[in-house]
């Protein structure tokens, strides 16, 4: 009898398991599916309709193109891009809500009188789509927010980031260098008044 009941818990978990997998297969596909018809859609569209031609170029390589706003649709309607997680699946150690002293005009943003060395979280979820050195504001990091906006992190030495990465709101970013951060918000190409984002 024990015998029977050890090979009926086996069975029936392997049976769970097969269905996962077949649940994950079919969800990948439909994701390939969807990613496939939106391409021809898009394709068939430039050549057919000089119109939706024009609008399709303007939004691609004129405007700024929203990769955040993109992720975020995505994921909310068809989930994470891989059927399954990567990795380890913990809470992130850091997560943290932008504290300062002061905040004065700096040029096209802000400066923020912060702590020496801070570590500097995100304002709001989005890409990573710049690294790098900028006049007059030292090494910055620019993410683009799923809102749209283009937020510089300036005068920081950056956490370990690569282009195109995915950031949580509240995560690090970096650490200032002094006492001093720098942001500037940014859409369109023109530049924002700090006080509404911060």
């Amino acid at each position: 009898m024990e015998e029977y009941k050890s090979l009926k818990k086996i069975t029936f978990n392997q049976e769970l398991k097969d269905e996962r997998i077949k649940k994950h297969i079919i969800n990948t596909l439909n994701k390939v599916l969807i990613t496939i018809i939106l391409f021809l859609f898009v394709l068939i569209g430039t050549k057919v309709n000089n119109k939706f031609k024009s609008i399709f170029y303007q939004h691609t390589y004129v405007t700024n193109f929203k990769f955040a706003t993109i992720n975020n649709i995505y994921k909310k309607y068809l989930g994470n891009i891989l059927p399954f997680k990567i990795g380890v699946t913990s809470e992130p150690v850091f997560n943290e809500k932008l504290t300062y002293q002061k905040a004065s005009k700096y040029q096209d943003g802000c400066v923020l009188d912060v702590s020496e060395k801070y570590l500097v979280p995100t304002i709001e979820s989005g890409i990573v789509v710049y690294i790098g050195e900028k006049s007059d504001y030292g090494q910055t990091v620019v993410i683009q927010q799923i809102n749209g906006i283009d937020t510089w992190y300036s005068n920081i030495t950056p956490a370990d980031l690569s282009m195109y990465d995915y950031i949580e709101k509240g995560s690090l970013i970096g650490e200032t260098k002094n006492n001093k951060l720098y942001l500037i918000f940014q859409k369109n190409g023109e530049f924002l008044a700090y006080q509404n984002y911060i």
